[in-house]
């Protein structure tokens, strides 16, 4: 299973695009900070992940604010240059 559910602020989004097959398109980029527990040790997180998100769900996620803190759901894929990995966002909180 292949399956991201992660709580992060919006800390970059791109200008609108559209697909080749006509569907809007947003890249953005998402910081997610927390504390964990890891092999009983408590542990600092803190990371930042390109993500995308494709269709409909593009008009809710470009009235969000700069900075604003959501949910976000999804499954990670590699970008088109196949290097490196990006979080598709299919579901918001």
């Amino acid at each position: 299973m292949n399956r991201l559910v992660l709580t992060a602020i919006l800390v970059e989004r791109a200008a609108l695009r559209y697909t080749p097959a006509g569907l809007p398109a947003l890249d953005l980029s998402l910081k997610h900070e927390s504390t964990v527990t890891q092999d009983g040790q408590t542990r600092q997180v803190s990371m930042e992940i390109k993500a995308r998100a494709i269709g409909a769900i593009t008009e809710r996620l470009a009235k969000f604010e700069m900075g604003s803190e959501h949910g976000f759901a999804g499954f990670l894929g590699s970008q088109r240059n196949g290097r490196g990995v990006v979080f598709h966002v299919t579901e918001l909180d």
